[in-house]
């Protein structure tokens, strides 16, 4: 392993750039440098030291930057690459990912690996020496060993998302000062590398509380989050990708151990879905439960309960979060360039949409719109939905004041379509700048006529997770994880190893209840799924519109091997460069490249030269 790790490994000599206005334990930052005899010396600067191990926690509100030195502590590419989204041309990594630009030399790929190992490493070494902290104590000292513990796991399955089997540093501590001759490691199998991420997230929930201890405490580690962290490290175990993925037969280290098992086992599907169903015994209702909110008349908005979910910081839902959180980048990117409005709702509206994210979602009756695409790209609309393809209707969408003439493709559609996309003519969310209305079309106020890059590049803008106020305000958590992705973990989970469970459908429906549509079963327009085929489509769908732009959708194609159907070839939007009629068109707006070694990043470059025994992904360059 290259001593990029080895030269980060005491954040003790880092200055940590994370910030937030609410007050959370992430706000301990040191102003300045410590050294490393003063790190245990009393309980204000180990806290400090141990934020700093926080402060590898990604922030995925600033994904147009990515993680390339910009203090945006490791934020993915995850939405603009995936085929929810495309960002205006001043993005950069998730363009240079769709157009396949991108190898083990990139400087982001080094910076996830070295990040990632900077925290394990700095966990590794606060482990061994927190007890020199006398001013702590016990239990405190258990408690900052079992967090240390829970980062250090949590980090390396960030890793293995990303990478696949990774190189396991286990307890022993690697000096400042080690040399490389000190961390040349093979890879563990990614079997091994699960086993023990899931050993270790138990063994550091048996020392954390069931939940923070109080509004200082947000953010924190507790039991809660390991074992929910827990039951997706399975779930991505037994998925296609790793699960007896013949494509990575050749994947083996020098010594020809193999890295990815090329047997099958059901038994991993089995083993997700008793930790989850574990997780819902424990902490349900508990702990956690849906968000669920009332309108102004006391009853139950499903719209108001799917946009608040994320709005709300350290709702009932809310499983695990940062406190820190660069909401006003994303805010941003998701607010229109409104020509002529006030700054307040004026933004760069650079997080496209795609035509099949918005085509994603269901209709109000439950049913999908679009049954699939003929191979000319037109799509194929079921009947039971009701969809209509072409014209206008007058139609009040919820957060709406009046109704508006708008698209008959956005009319009807179910609560989420209306909290995630912001479509041509909808009522912007500000509601300081009353009765601004959003027009993507060309020479609409946030079209391409009136800027040369804050535009829409798909005539849809994302909406999700949008603050209900003016964009530049700040000071707001952000979910990493909620309820719902382990309700969803537990029926995808099922439906592959015990298919026809009557649990599979009752989670299932939970989410699309609380989202306001009828579940499947419950009307002639949403039969339930007659085989364990269409169930786990019907799963993948859900997950889709219930996760779209929250970091999910790029993970899930990939460990469900699609990606090559969903995120190769041609991307589609409006004519953004037309006003209606012809702005509804549907046309191509990207080419994009996806080939199989993208499934996993590539090990990056210096690394490999550094460390013989340190083996390359399959696809990607040796050397």
């Amino acid at each position: 392993m290259k001593l990029t790790i080895a030269k980060h490994c005491l954040a003790v000599v880092l200055v940590l750039s994370v910030c937030s206005c609410e007050e959370g334990f992430l706000d301990q930052v040191p102003d300045d440098r410590l050294t490393e005899p003063d790190v245990f010396i009393n309980k204000n600067n180990t806290e400090m030291f141990l934020a700093n191990i926080y402060a590898n926690i990604p922030d995925e509100m600033a994904q147009r930057f990515v993680t390339t030195g910009n203090g945006h502590g490791n934020s993915g590419p995850w939405t603009g690459a995936s085929d929810e989204a495309e960002y205006a041309p001043w993005s950069t990594t998730p363009n240079e990912i769709n157009t396949g630009n991108w190898n083990a030399s990139s400087d982001w790929v080094e910076t996830f690996w070295s990040r990632y190992y900077q925290g394990i490493r700095n966990a590794t070494y606060f482990m061994a020496n927190v007890d020199k902290c006398v001013p702590c104590r016990e239990p405190l000292v258990k408690q900052y060993k079992a967090e240390a513990r829970a980062l250090r796991a949590l980090y390396y399955y960030y890793l293995m998302r990303m990478f696949g089997p990774v190189i396991l540093l286990g307890d022993e501590v690697v000096p400042p000062d080690a040399g490389l001759e000190d961390v040349v490691l093979p890879r563990a199998s990614f079997d091994e590398c699960v086993d023990y991420v899931v050993s270790e997230m138990e063994a550091a929930a048996e020392s954390l509380p069931n939940a923070p201890a109080g509004s200082t405490a947000y953010g924190r580690m507790t039991r809660s989050i390991m074992l929910a962290m827990r039951q997706e490290v399975l779930l991505m175990a037994a998925s296609p990708l790793f699960n007896g993925n013949a494509d990575y037969v050749d994947m083996k280290n020098v010594d020809g151990k193999q890295l990815i098992s090329q047997e099958y086992s059901p038994a991993k599907w089995q083993r997700a879905a008793e930790a989850a169903k574990a997780y819902i015994s424990e902490f349900v209702p508990q702990y956690h439960d849906l968000y669920r909110k009332n309108d102004a008349g006391g009853n139950f908005s499903a719209f108001l309960s799917c946009r608040d979910v994320m709005l709300d910081s350290w709702n009932t839902e809310w499983i695990f979060g940062r406190p820190g959180s660069d909401v006003t980048t994303r805010q941003y990117d998701m607010t229109p360039y409104h020509a002529g409005a006030l700054d307040v709702s004026r933004g760069g509206g650079g997080l496209g949409v795609t035509q099949k994210m918005v085509d994603a979602y269901f209709m109000a009756n439950g049913a999908s719109p679009i049954l699939g695409y003929n191979p000319d790209g037109t799509p194929i609309v079921n009947p039971a939905s009701g969809y209509l393809l072409s014209g206008t209707s007058s139609f009040r969408a919820p957060d709406d004041t009046q109704a508006r003439t708008i698209y008959n493709q956005w009319v009807n559609r179910e609560p989420r379509f209306y909290v995630g996309i912001t479509y041509d003519g909808r009522l912007w969310i500000n509601p300081n700048t009353p009765g601004l209305l959003t027009f993507t079309r060309k020479t609409g106020n946030s079209g391409s006529s009136q800027s040369q890059w804050d535009f829409s590049p798909t005539g849809y803008i994302a909406r999700k997770n949008m603050i209900v106020g003016d964009r530049g305000v700040g000071g707001r958590a952000l979910v990493l994880y909620r309820l719902a992705n382990v309700y969803l973990n537990y029926a995808e989970a099922l439906n592959e190893y015990d298919p026809g469970n009557p649990d599979i459908l009752n989670y299932l429906n939970k989410i699309r209840e609380r989202a306001g549509i009828p579940g499947y079963g419950d009307e002639p327009a949403v039969p339930i799924p007659a085989s364990q085929e269409e169930m786990r489509e019907a799963i993948h769908k859900e997950r889709r519109v219930e996760f779209a732009f929250e970091s999910v959708r790029w993970f899930d194609t990939r460990r469900w091997k699609i990606a090559e159907e969903t995120d190769d070839g041609a991307q589609y939007g409006l004519d953004i460069n037309s006003d209606p009629p012809n702005f509804y068109n549907v046309v191509r707006f990207e080419t994009r490249v996806f080939e199989k070694k993208h499934y996993l990043f590539p090990i990056p470059l210096d690394e490999t030269l550094i460390n013989n025994l340190l083996v390359q992904n399959t696809g990607w360059s040796a050397n």
